[in-house]
């Protein structure tokens, strides 16, 4: 009797264990591990914590709001049976879009901008999604901007949804009621700081907006790129449009203020260089053993080059937001970094040559211009060489202070007369793979300065203080 009651006992045990799988991967969204750097932070007086979002589903910390924007406009009719999602994305927004659609039954239609890797764009596809590719270098506002493609989409497509990731609060609050909690959690709330890589601004004011619920002291610090608006209009409170041209890094940074950027809720912009953000993206998996993304990249960058932020005793946690096999044949492709001048050939080359001032918009004076006004643009700027272009943006002369200035000693009235009537020939271009001593031979008493093109199509200027430099 004994035995039949302890095997009914056992069968009524069996069969009452909780059910140890998933219903479906969206349920695998979260709580991603925390673990330890130690390389490549070894002279930080910091702990370090790198929070592993690729192990998400997608491979990325846009799992957690795709699905939570999707399930938001579900519960209010936004979002309908059988309907399309149609959405703007770098690539891992659409991914965790994708993912959510095939297990909920939704069409995807996604654009995307032509710097985004090829891995990106063959993932959304693999999953039946539609990508539209589209121009980086245009305004929001132009109709051919990946924003503006998405939007005529929702008007023509029917029964469609666009989540808008940059403005769906949503976003935000998905990792305010996710990521926020379990970086608490993970660290026993001894967290001090927060590093995350800034795009629509989700990640960041989300989980922010907790961690500061429980400890004002908590710092947020958001890692920004040049080219991107953040940093000075967190700074100084003004959009300056001066501060927008294309960028290589991927991920974070913008040309606009979405609404998810809740500036109070971020205590300080780091920028990182494209350059630092790709080199730091293949440091990680060689000295960490994480395979991680540009993103990723640009966080750890950015939090060396704070190094002076943080003392003894703070734990510092750092998003590491998507997978490194998305970048293939971007950061960890050798022959693109070397086209980007990232990498050192045996010899160096012109476009190594800007390394140190890429990141700068190129001054220049138009034809139209005051020989006065361009005086003073060289004083401002401290520069000795100035390019001069037509109305229509092209290279056609340029101004030397040296010859500027003995004309102007000959003849005060100079100031009054135009650009074109003083202007030397243009600098000369050359290749971005033209070698340094190709360009010193260019370089000369009558020619002071010799302008490149970046890949971005972008002119850069090369003088005889660039070429001191590369070998001192």
């Amino acid at each position: 009797m004994v035995n039949i009651l302890f095997l009914d006992y056992l069968v009524i045990s069996i069969f009452s264990l909780p059910i140890m799988w998933k219903n479906n991967v969206l349920e695998t969204i979260g709580n991603t591990p925390l673990v330890k750097l130690n390389r490549i932070v070894k002279d930080l007086p910091c702990t370090v914590l790198a929070k592993i979002e690729t192990t998400n589903p997608g491979n990325s910390i846009k799992d957690r709001m795709a699905l939570k924007m999707i399930e938001d406009a579900e519960k209010d009719g936004r979002l309908k049976p059988g309907g399309t999602i149609i959405e703007g994305t770098s690539g891992n927004t659409g991914m965790g879009l994708a993912i959510a659609a095939v297990i909920k039954g939704y069409k995807c239609i996604f654009t995307t901008t032509d710097k985004q890797s090829k891995e990106k764009v063959d993932a959304l596809k693999a999953f039946g999604a539609e990508v539209i590719v589209c121009p980086t270098d245009v305004e929001p506002e132009d109709p051919r901007s990946y924003y503006s493609v998405s939007s005529k989409l929702i008007a023509e497509v029917p029964n469609s949804w666009k989540p808008n990731q940059y403005d769906n609060l949503s976003n935000s609050q998905a990792h305010y009621e996710q990521t926020g909690p379990e970086i608490w959690e993970q660290t026993e709330g001894k967290i001090t700081h927060l590093v995350v890589g800034v795009g629509t601004g989700g990640t960041i004011c989300g989980t922010s907006k907790y961690l500061k619920e429980k400890n004002p002291n908590i710092k947020a610090l958001g890692i920004d790129t040049y080219g991107s608006v953040f940093k000075k209009y967190k700074e100084t409170g003004i959009f300056d449009k001066n501060e927008i041209y294309p960028y290589i890094t991927e991920g974070i940074g913008e040309d606009f203020l979405p609404a998810n950027v809740d500036f109070s809720l971020i205590d300080h912009f780091e920028k990182v260089t494209d350059k630092d953000a790709a080199m730091m993206t293949r440091r990680i998996p060689r000295e960490e053993a994480i395979f991680a993304g540009n993103s990723a990249g640009s966080a750890m960058a950015g939090l060396l080059q704070m190094k002076d932020m943080f003392k003894e005793g703070d734990v510092v946690v750092v998003i590491f937001h998507d997978h490194g096999t998305r970048y293939l044949g971007k950061m960890f492709n050798e022959d693109w970094m070397r086209d980007r001048g990232f990498l050192m050939n045996e010899q160096t080359k012109a476009i190594n040559l800007i390394e140190g001032h890429k990141h700068l918009k190129l001054v220049t004076a138009k034809t139209t211009d005051k020989v006065g006004e361009a005086v003073q643009l060289m004083k401002k700027f401290s520069i000795s060489q100035l390019p001069v272009t037509n109305e229509a943006g092209e290279y056609v002369g340029s101004l030397n202070d040296t010859n500027l200035y003995s004309m102007l000693i000959e003849n005060h009235e100079l100031k009054q007369k135009h650009v074109a009537d003083v202007m030397s020939p243009c600098f000369p271009f050359v290749h971005p793979q033209s070698s340094m001593e190709d360009v010193s031979k260019m370089i000369t008493k009558d020619n002071a300065a010799v302008l490149v093109r970046d890949f971005m199509g972008q002119v850069h200027i090369i003088t005889k203080q660039d070429l001191i430099e590369s070998i001192s």
